[in-house]
């Protein structure tokens, strides 16, 4: 008779066990949760978001990415601006000074060599004067997705024309240039302010926020270049 009441009292202790199990196991999982979100807040503080202001007044929140980091619609944006900007040309937007804003967003050891490139394309055989009357502009075909070939540094291809227009030749005169443009991060904007600036000023500061520079340009057909 004892025996039968021993095990009734170790029967009716199991469902208790169960339940102060399942409790600690339950407990653990919220510490764990609470721990959880401790963590990402933690880390929410150590990189916090920054707030963006767009040019249209509107405000936005946006995270944090590596420096190196820049969206493909970035690098071909500012590709194909900054040569737009840099072979646009007529008498009220004198190709020297053009170049001489425009070029703070090439890498110093480019600049000569591109330079004596682009001379070429006027007919005068230098920046400093241009025909009265005519007008360069570079029409871009194509600019390629980016092709990253390391850290903070990509490659495109960009299918262009030259045209020149004149009072004597609506219809333009066309010079092909199509070109590998060779793109890499850097840490400050390039192009500055001056206290009176002109619009490619502006231009150019804008296409410099991407903190971005091109290295290295060459023809598409070269397959030597890198």
């Amino acid at each position: 008779m004892q025996l039968v009441k021993t095990e009734s009292k170790n029967t009716s202790i199991l469902p208790l066990l169960a339940v102060v199990t399942f409790g600690l196991h339950l407990f653990t999982l919220m510490l764990l949760l609470f721990h959880n979100s401790m963590i990402q807040a933690l880390q929410r503080q150590l990189t916090p978001q920054s707030l963006v202001q767009l040019i249209d007044g509107r405000a936005i929140t946006v995270d944090p990415q590596e420096s190196d980091d820049r969206h493909p619609e970035t690098i071909r944006r500012f590709v194909g601006e900054t040569m737009t900007l840099m072979l646009t040309w007529s008498q009220q937007q004198p190709p020297l000074t053009v170049w001489q804003i425009s070029s703070q967003l090439l890498a110093s050891d480019l600049k000569p060599k591109f330079q004596a490139e682009i001379t070429n394309l006027n007919p005068t055989g230098q920046l400093a004067n241009i025909n009265r009357q005519t007008e360069y502009v570079l029409v871009i075909e194509k600019i390629s997705q980016p092709t990253q070939i390391g850290d903070g540094r990509w490659k495109v291809e960009m299918l262009a024309n030259h045209l020149n227009f004149s009072p004597a030749n609506n219809l333009g005169n066309s010079t092909e240039f199509n070109k590998q443009i060779f793109v890499r991060t850097i840490d400050q904007p390039a192009a500055a302010i001056p206290s009176k600036p002109l619009p490619w000023h502006l231009a150019a500061y804008r296409l410099g926020e991407a903190r971005l520079e091109i290295y290295q340009i060459c023809d598409i057909t070269d397959n030597t270049c890198s």
